[in-house]
This record gives C-alpha cells, structure tokens and sequence, in this order.
C-alpha cells in the first residue's frame, strides 16, 4: 500500500453526511464512555494504578471473547471478566509489591484465555477483530441503553464516595486513622474500575483501553495543579478523543481504535509541552499531593 491508498482508506469523506447520521448512538456512547473514562482516570492516577487497568482489560477481553464463543452478550462477557479481575485485584492486592506481581499472573493468564476462545469461534473475522480494537461504530440502541446505564452506575458511585476516596487515595494511613473504611473503598473502587475498563474496551479494544482511562487524566496532570480543573479536563479530554476518533473515523475503513489512541496521544504531547514551559517559567507551581502521590493499596 502507497501512501496515497492509506490516506484513501484512513480519510475518505465523500459519503460523509449520509453516513453521520447512522452513528448518532456511537456518538452518544461515546461522550458518555469519555466522560466515564475522565472520571475514574483521575483515581487510577493517583492511587497508581495503570497497570492494573491492563491486566483488568486482559480478563475483560476474555470473558467477551468466550461470550461470544458460547454466542452470549458481549458486553456481558466483557463486564463479567472486568468485574472478576478488579474484585481478585481489589481482594488479594494489598500491597504494591503483591499487586503487580497479581497482575503480572493475570494478565497473560486472560490474554491466553480470550485467544483460545477466539480461536475456537467459528464466525466472522470482525467479530474477533472487534474484541482487540473496539467496535463502537456498531452500536444499537439495546446496546446503547445497557452501556448508559453502567455508565449511570459507575457516575453515581464515584460521587457518593468521592471524599472519602480521595483522602484514602491521597494519605492511606491518615484516612484509616481517621476511621476511613480504606479497604472497604479500594475494593469498591477496583468493581468500578472493572465496569469502567468493560465499558472502555467496546470503543477502542482490549489492546489500547489505556488510551482512554489513562492517558487524559495523565494529560490533564501535566497542565495544572488544581484537582477539580484536573479532573474537568480529563472528562474533556477523554470526550473529545473519542467523539473525535468516531467523527474522523466514519471517512476511513480503518478501525476506530487508531483515531482514538492518536488523538488521546497528541493531546498528552501538546499538554505535557504547556506544561513543561509552564514549568520553566514558574507558572505552574506544584501539584498537589491529593492527585500525584501512589495511593494505596489495594
């Protein structure tokens, strides 16, 4: 392929007002996806985390894998193994050291998984495809409705528990001093993680959910100090990647995975430069402890 093909295939909008229409639920799940992914993208920043997210996506990736083996829902499959790897995380993780290396065995153990699903299935090719690089240009509205509403879930938690997450996440050992049920929080947090990653992998696949549950809050990070801001722009940040990614993916026959992950990729780049001259110039100060420093542990 010259390079002329890959910009026919990557960006062709000769059809682009009659296909637009057609995706108005991949819009709609995907704003609310980023503004998912924004939210507990700030938590998985400060409580260290990111690597977590990807053994998480491995096991999700099984589960729909094997659901669609059995012909089930995927969603569900991708739920049921997110939810079981950030319970096993949340449980057996205590400590930092014991959590990676959790994570280290999980991860190849679901990755291993999801292929032998995938190779026994016997049906189209672009359903596998789809399990590792997003599917979310396909979908209806029972799929649209399922995703709002665990999206609804994840929302609401997060806010009832916001405070009391965040101290544990900024100081464990003073919030359990002060009677804050830290364990209790991490294992909560950790199930809405998993829904989190469930979610997240329907627009950009089992291989490149980072891209959407940490690389905004990461970005965001990079341009300033003040929690809530840091917070409004992940959410911003983690929308238009995804959103965009739909948008400019609907003119090419290229995956929307691509999209996602370069947009994501280039706001971190111009973020992480504001963010060093900023810095150079003094402008930008210290970030505050609540949203950089390893939180707990699980």
């Amino acid at each position: 392929m010259d390079f002329n093909e890959f910009l026919e295939a990557a960006f062709n909008f000769n059809d682009y007002a009659e296909l637009l229409p057609l995706v108005r639920n991949s819009i709609i799940a995907g704003a609310v996806l980023g503004v998912v992914g924004g939210l507990i993208g700030t938590f998985v920043m400060m409580r260290d985390l990111a690597f977590a997210v990807h053994g998480i996506a491995e096991l999700s990736f099984a589960g729909a894998a094997f659901a669609l083996l059995i012909g089930a829902n995927v969603v569900f499959g991708s739920l049921i193994g997110s939810v079981v790897a950030a319970l096993l995380l949340g449980v057996l993780g205590i400590r930092a050291r014991d959590r990676n290396s959790i994570i280290g065995v999980i991860m190849p153990f679901g990755l291993g998984l999801g292929i032998l699903f995938i190779s026994l299935y016997q049906g189209r090719s672009a359903n596998k495809f789809g399990l590792l690089t997003g599917q979310i240009v396909s979908v209806d509205t029972v799929q649209l409705n399922l995703l709002v509403t665990c999206a609804v879930v994840v929302v609401v938690a997060l806010l009832l528990i916001w405070r009391p997450l965040t101290f544990a996440s900024a100081d464990p050992a003073l919030a359990e001093a002060r009677g804050v049920p830290v364990r209790g929080l991490s294992i909560v947090f950790m199930f809405l993680l998993g829904l989190s990653v469930a979610l997240s992998i329907q627009i950009v696949g089992a291989l490149l959910v980072l891209a959407l549950v940490i690389t905004p809050a990461a970005a965001a990070l990079r341009v300033t100090s003040s929690p809530r801001l840091v917070v409004l722009l992940s959410v911003v940040f983690a929308v238009t990647a995804v959103v965009g990614g739909i948008l400019v993916a609907l003119g090419g026959r290229i995956p929307i995975s691509p999209y996602v992950t370069t947009i994501s990729f280039l706001i971190y780049v111009v973020c992480r430069l504001i963010g060093a001259r900023r810095r150079r110039h003094g402008t930008l100060g210290r970030r505050t402890p609540a949203l950089t420093r390893p939180g707990p542990v699980l």
